[in-house]
């Protein structure tokens, strides 16, 4: 689905996926998070939107949802694309620049989540069915039943209760870090969007890498993924 979305230029909502998928943020709770959220290694979750307001969360309480680096990677770009917003400006703002409305839940769902989750052949998907994914991931690794209910916002007998299949399943399997995951998954599509780097890409590639090294203060951007790199270039050229 990331790949889809940044074939047709949709860097916002391909950010918005991997936020979903690999942090299992509720939609109202990626949708509330603004950039004072967002620390080096993990996501403060203490706030969601609901029916264009945003709230405290469903449960009331706030909690941290660590950050794999392939979603550190992406976040650091997306602030770089938005040209560094203040602490209090939104991640994901509406077209306005204000928090998204029902309409614009409904119409991104729809439009954009819709079409890309066809697309990569989850016809019946639906947004908050990303939060599972980030689930799977940490039970792959060996993320026990508390951790996983810590990461996710529930408490551990729901957590057993949704997901005691998966623990069923993988219990005794390969054990692979979520971050793996990802570098794999990612890898299969790499080629198809960026072709191998030229000499000359190679040259520019580490004039922007210490550029945003010097400028971009505790968000760094150190990545090998050879597309966030010549969006990097785009954006300093």
């Amino acid at each position: 689905m990331r790949v889809w979305l940044l074939e047709r230029g949709r860097h916002r909502d391909a950010v918005l996926a991997s936020v979903l998928a690999y942090a299992g943020l509720r939609p109202g709770e990626a949708l509330a998070l603004n950039w004072g959220h967002v620390m080096e290694r993990t996501l403060l979750i203490e706030r969601a939107l609901s029916h264009g307001e945003i709230r405290s969360t469903k449960t009331g309480q706030n909690r941290t949802v660590r950050v794999l680096r392939p979603l550190a990677s992406d976040l650091a770009e997306w602030r770089l694309v938005c040209r560094r917003p203040c602490a209090d400006a939104l991640v994901f703002p509406a077209h306005d620049g204000g928090p998204w409305s029902r309409a614009d839940w409904g119409n991104w769902r729809n439009r954009v989540f819709g079409p890309a989750a066809r697309a990569a052949g989850l016809a019946k998907a639906r947004p908050y069915d990303l939060r599972h994914s980030f689930c799977s991931l940490l039970i792959h690794e060996g993320g026990t039943v508390v951790e996983v209910a810590r990461q996710l916002g529930h408490s551990p007998l729901m957590a057993l209760n949704t997901y005691g299949h998966v623990f069923d399943e993988l219990h005794g399997g390969e054990r692979l870090s979520a971050e793996e995951h990802i570098r794999r998954a990612r890898a299969k599509h790499v080629s198809v969007l960026c072709p191998p780097l030229t000499e000359r890409d190679a040259e520019g590639a580490d004039r922007a890498a210490k550029t945003l090294q010097r400028d971009s203060g505790r968000y760094r951007v150190r990545t090998s993924d050879l597309l966030l790199v010549r969006q990097a270039l785009s954006q300093l050229s």
